[in-house]
């Protein structure tokens, strides 16, 4: 199986089954997402710190040639900030059951989520318009490869946002929406949080 094949498959989704299950079952079932989040991200953060250990280090070699980073990356992470603030408006709502509320935060947070996804390959024609496409140099490498796997857990995210768009269009148990929606919500905060930290080493570098 390969690793995009990995990143893109969310194991916190929940498995719709047919027939109702116990309550014991039921109980079961909701927290198997739950502990499938806690392990995705651990991995994930496990792999992001090991980057930027490397990314830190490989920095002392005479080779490092600092680039300049475009200035789209700000807009960039405002936007992010906006699809996380969308997941959170939507969870929120689920706790109200405004199924109203849930759409819109949703949209805002997918239609977000895209356009930072646009902006990431805007920010690599820039680079590329400036002449860094060199690879030779590390410092450009680097670049194209932390945003590049940061923006590969994004869209396979995005998975889990279309499948929680789909359950809300369906309009389904509002339960089941909490979880889906609460799940999203924090795997995106999760997006965020690293992308500032990667955002904020790449300034200060």
């Amino acid at each position: 199986m390969g690793i995009f094949q990995l990143l893109m498959e969310k194991p916190w989704l929940p498995v719709e089954g047919e027939g109702e299950e116990p309550a014991e079952q039921r109980a079961s079932s909701m927290e198997s997402p739950h502990v499938g989040l806690r392990v995705f991200l651990a991995v994930a953060t496990v792999l992001f710190t090991l980057f930027l250990v490397v990314y830190v280090e490989r920095m002392t070699f005479p080779d490092w040639r600092p680039l300049s980073e475009p200035w789209v990356l700000w807009l960039n992470t405002l936007v992010l900030i906006i699809s996380s603030a969308g997941f959170h408006w939507a969870s929120v709502n689920t706790e109200r059951g405004d199924l109203e509320g849930i759409k819109t935060g949703l949209l805002a947070a997918g239609v977000a989520s895209f356009a930072f996804l646009a902006g990431q390959l805007w920010a690599w024609q820039l680079l590329v318009d400036l002449g860094y496409y060199d690879m030779a140099n590390p410092a450009v490498g680097f670049f194209y490869l932390l945003t590049g796997v940061h923006g590969v857990h994004l869209l396979g995210g995005l998975v889990a946002w279309f499948r929680t768009s789909a359950k809300v269009k369906a309009e389904a148990d509002m339960a089941q929406l909490r979880m889906s929606v609460g799940l999203c919500a924090v795997y995106w905060h999760f997006l965020l949080v690293v992308w500032l930290v990667l955002f904020g080493l790449l300034l200060l570098t």
